[in-house]
């Protein structure tokens, strides 16, 4: 080995060193919903909050429960009526959140899934459910339902 090929030997194990440092202190460093956004299709990542008979989510749920208790959160999309599940038409998936964090979801597939969703879940704190179904066509759609929990 030459004495002169040390140094560039060195330099290379510091770059790479640091290099990996980086993208583990990247990773860490993430929020906990870091990545969630590029569930949505780009083009349509803003949520409607209007009342659309056909897309608005109803959520049925208690207005208390006790802390830690198991419940049952049902999510049925349009609130005034049911949403089509064809391949051209049809909701991609159902979000369920308290507040800003996401707790549930779950994927649907055109035709062979109904949009109407029932989660199985424990809060710890109150505030407000959040459902949010994105159609494979049209920016998604938001409901909400405040909910109190009791010791």
């Amino acid at each position: 080995m030459r004495s002169d090929s040390t140094p560039w030997v060195r330099w290379t194990a510091v770059a790479v060193g640091v290099a990996l440092g980086v993208s583990i202190i990247g990773a860490v460093t993430q929020p906990v919903w870091g990545g969630q956004e590029e569930q949505f299709t780009p083009e349509y990542k803003q949520l409607r909050t209007s009342f659309d008979p056909k897309h608005t989510p109803k959520i049925v749920a208690p207005d208390s429960v006790k802390r830690g208790q198991w419940f049952d959160v049902t999510v049925n999309i349009g609130a005034g009526g049911e949403h089509p599940s064809l391949s051209e038409h049809s909701i991609r998936y159902i979000a369920l959140y308290i507040n800003t964090a996401e707790i549930a979801r779950v994927y649907l597939h055109p035709v062979y899934s109904f949009p109407k969703v029932t989660f199985t879940i424990a809060l710890d704190e109150g505030g407000s459910l959040r459902a949010i179904a994105e159609p494979n066509h049209s920016a998604g759609w938001e409901a909400a339902k405040k909910i109190a929990v009791v010791p």
